[in-house]
């Protein structure tokens, strides 16, 4: 056990250092990445582990897998949903993540705002756009967002923090940076017209083989699963 948990501690170290170092590349400061540990694998001492390593950001996918470790660890991290979010589970996930990150149609929209006022309460979102336009992706198409957006502003419980994308999995670093520069970019122009208290800042983009050049592109979040978790 104690092993496992100097490794896993190490792994933090690394991480962290690699954060920082992607963040002096890019002339920005380390506190404007927050880093998530995507616990969705990983076993519930393993979750307990990272976060009592000082990680207070964890992404789960389903809420299946999570509800034990939600019950153990209760509010005290920040639990952030990364998966696909079926309408039919909007029930089991509001209330207790903190951020969706995968906002992708109305129907989904139109749960969750029925949810929220059911319980009196405001989600916190992310849309999904799927950039690289690849069929396996969720995610609306860049130029579906406007109006998405639009729609969206009639949704009285729902507070979009901002965008989330992925990059094709072992895509040439070319590709990888032009998808998560337009998400940067897509931001900013939503942004244009946005009043100050609505406006968008986060970015989630970035995993464990990319999330380097996720950061230099701007990335507010990324997601590390097997380089942090990793047995």
């Amino acid at each position: 056990m104690q092993q496992a948990e100097v490794t896993l501690a190490e792994r933090k170290r690394q991480m962290e250092q690699r954060i920082a170092d992607a963040c002096e590349r890019a002339g920005r400061e380390r506190d404007e990445v927050c880093m998530i540990a995507v616990t969705k694998y990983s076993s519930l001492q393993a979750t307990i582990d990272i976060f009592e390593l000082g990680v207070g950001d964890l992404g789960e996918s389903r809420w299946q897998e999570a509800k034990v470790k939600w019950e153990s660890l209760g509010q005290r991290p920040r639990w952030h949903f990364i998966g696909h979010l079926q309408t039919n589970k909007v029930k089991d996930v509001i209330g207790k993540f903190d951020l969706i990150h995968s906002l992708d149609r109305l129907s989904l929209a139109d749960e969750l705002q029925r949810k929220a006022e059911q319980l009196d309460l405001f989600v916190d979102c992310l849309v999904q756009v799927n950039i690289s336009g690849e069929e396996s992706k969720y995610g609306l198409d860049p130029q579906e967002i406007v109006d998405f957006f639009e729609t969206l502003s009639t949704y009285s419980r729902i507070n979009v923090r901002g965008l989330m994308t992925m990059a094709p999995y072992e895509a040439p670093e070319a590709e990888v940076r032009r998808i998560f520069r337009e998400l940067r970019r897509l931001r900013d122009a939503l942004n244009v017209n946005r009043a100050p208290d609505k406006r968008l800042y986060e970015l989630s983009m970035g995993m464990s083989d990319d999330f380097e050049i996720a950061i230099e592109e701007g990335a507010t979040m990324v997601r590390l699963g097997s380089a942090l978790m990793a047995d």
